[in-house]
């Protein structure tokens, strides 16, 4: 089945999986620059949200194609930098008079740029990561044993973003042993929560392919991750 460029922008739901996923971003790194302490387990707060991303990366690679995920990639990597950019200008300005917040302020956001630029590395690292893998295991298995390719490609993908991201935001600010400790626990975290919503993901996955008309393989796609403005113009279909 084919489906020319301009019909692609009839899917349904593809904006919605967008914007979701630079919601879970910008929250997520916003949250990350609180440590907390579950039990022997040290997270930054944006752990708890993060993995969804990946969920999302997974339905989007799996039903969209490689080529729809990376645009959404760079979409929420430009939003995160504005994000950043615009809590830098915020927290550099003068506070108004009779506003006494602004230590505070800087405190918890002023820290975001570096959490940000940690994030923005590691998600393009991670999120890259993720979506070649899936893609190329959805050939592989000629498009059969889903769990497999979402929990593999998050364990590459979650693996990357973790010590990237970890090392960058926290590196020289807390000592060696509790960053090692971010790593080991927020991977092990964030792998566990897609395998424990791989039934989730299977739901959404059928429903978006029954949905949108969609099953994309990604036979012949360049994976070159800066390809921002090549999109699928024909749909690969398989059972």
């Amino acid at each position: 089945m084919n489906i020319s460029a301009s019909n692609r922008r009839l899917y349904k739901h593809l904006d919605f999986v967008t914007a979701s996923l630079v919601a879970v971003l910008i929250v997520s790194n916003i949250a990350a620059t609180k440590l907390i302490q579950i039990g022997p387990f040290q997270f930054d707060g944006g752990t708890f949200l993060f993995p969804l991303s990946y969920i999302f990366g997974d339905v989007l690679t799996e039903v969209y194609g490689y080529k729809s995920s990376r645009r959404v990639i760079w979409t929420g990597f430009f939003w995160m930098f504005v994000t950043a950019i615009t809590l830098a200008i915020v927290d550099s300005a003068a506070p108004a008079q009779g506003w006494e917040l602004q230590a505070s302020f800087h405190a918890i956001l002023g820290q975001t740029f570096r959490i940000v630029t940690a994030s923005l590395c590691g998600f393009l690292a991670g999120e890259f990561s993720n979506s070649f893998v899936l893609a190329k295991m959805k050939i592989w298995t000629e498009g059969k044993y889903l769990w497999m390719r979402t929990i593999g490609s998050t364990i590459a993908g979650e693996g990357v973003d973790t010590i990237v991201f970890t090392v960058i935001a926290f590196a020289g600010t807390i000592p060696n042993e509790v960053l090692v400790n971010l790593i080991i626990s927020g991977y092990l975290f964030k792998v566990a929560i897609e395998v424990a919503f791989t039934p989730v993901t299977y739901r959404v996955v059928s429903w978006l392919k029954a949905v949108e008309h969609e099953d994309y393989y990604d036979i012949g796609t360049n994976f070159n991750p800066f390809l921002i403005g090549d999109v699928n113009t024909a749909s690969k279909t398989g059972s």
